[in-house]
């Protein structure tokens, strides 16, 4: 007979604790670094010269492409090699960053690309800079736009951050497994991993749902 003992998963809840704030806290650092990346290119795809454009296209094109845990051993094994050594969490930052960055710019060009040509002359007219004209016309609307689609690739990285515990980065899934190779309760180890997951994802997507009209792109009429 088949029983079940999800105490003894929990009986462990400092580890479960101490996995969940490194998963909260990669995504923390992540996110807005990987927002001003995808702002960024965003710009230079849309706005930017030809061979700006050219480049940003191979970054997005290779990091769209390619699966996430590849370019994160690429950051923590393969830098190595040209000198650069980075403990298991500054290269999942790094890689978490990169890759919402690179989703992240084709989001939000979509978004751009989307403002009509109007409002562009229309801030020309009022002898607004380039970077004006963007900040000020051009980026509320299409962050609007684009938010929910935002959000949505936001909580992905932040479930892809699972994989880091590859690299050593003791984050939730990581606990998880070092919990069952204590105890061999893998079933319900992994369901608690699986239901802190899901709460996160929907308190995460409520939280961004609520800050972005308040503290991103304000509110504004469709």
């Amino acid at each position: 007979m088949i029983s079940f003992d999800f105490m003894a998963v929990l009986a462990e809840w400092p580890l479960l604790l101490k996995g969940l704030a490194w998963t909260l806290g990669l995504t923390l650092v992540a996110t807005p670094l990987g927002l001003l990346i995808a702002t960024a290119a965003a710009w230079a795809r849309a706005c930017g010269p030809v061979w700006l454009r050219r480049v940003l296209g191979v970054y997005v094109e290779l990091l769209r492409n390619t699966p996430f845990i590849v370019q994160l051993f690429f950051v923590f094994f393969g830098l190595p090699a040209a000198g650069v050594k980075l403990s298991p969490e500054v290269a999942s930052v790094i890689a978490m960053t990169l890759n919402l960055g690179a989703y992240g710019c084709e989001i939000l060009r979509a978004g751009i690309q989307a403002t009509p040509r109007g409002q562009w002359e229309a801030a020309q007219s009022l002898a607004l800079t380039p970077v004006q004209t963007f900040t000020r016309v051009v980026l509320p609307p299409a962050l609007q736009r684009v938010w929910p689609a935002m959000t949505s690739q936001i909580i992905i990285v932040m479930l892809g951050s699972a994989v880091c515990g590859q690299i050593s980065t003791e984050e939730l899934n990581y606990a998880t497994s070092l919990i069952y190779s204590r105890n061999f309760r893998n079933f319900e180890a992994v369901f608690i991993a699986l239901a802190i997951y899901l709460a996160l994802s929907i308190a995460a997507r409520k939280l961004l749902t609520w800050a972005g009209p308040r503290f991103v792109f304000g509110r504004r009429s469709a």
